[in-house]
């Protein structure tokens, strides 16, 4: 699943492939903008936990897996 966030006052959103489901970043998403929890808290498909304070989240795209094509198309 990949994941954009913008941050406020950051130049580059923040783009990772992470493992988890849109359901479960988007229930992430709402715990950390109602202020139930203070950090947007995900982990990407590294096993590495990406921490973003919730007042500062500018926005946040849940995306499909990018399919990753081999070989050569046909003519």
């Amino acid at each position: 699943m990949e994941v954009k966030i913008g941050v406020q006052n950051a130049p580059r959103e923040i783009v990772i492939e992470s493992p988890q489901t849109a359901d479960e970043v988007e229930n992430a998403v709402a715990k950390a903008l109602d202020g139930t929890a203070k950090l947007l808290t995900l982990t990407d498909e590294h096993g590495r936990r990406i921490l973003v304070p919730a007042e500062r989240l500018a926005y946040v795209e849940i995306g499909e897996q990018a399919v990753r094509k081999v070989g050569f198309g046909t003519i």
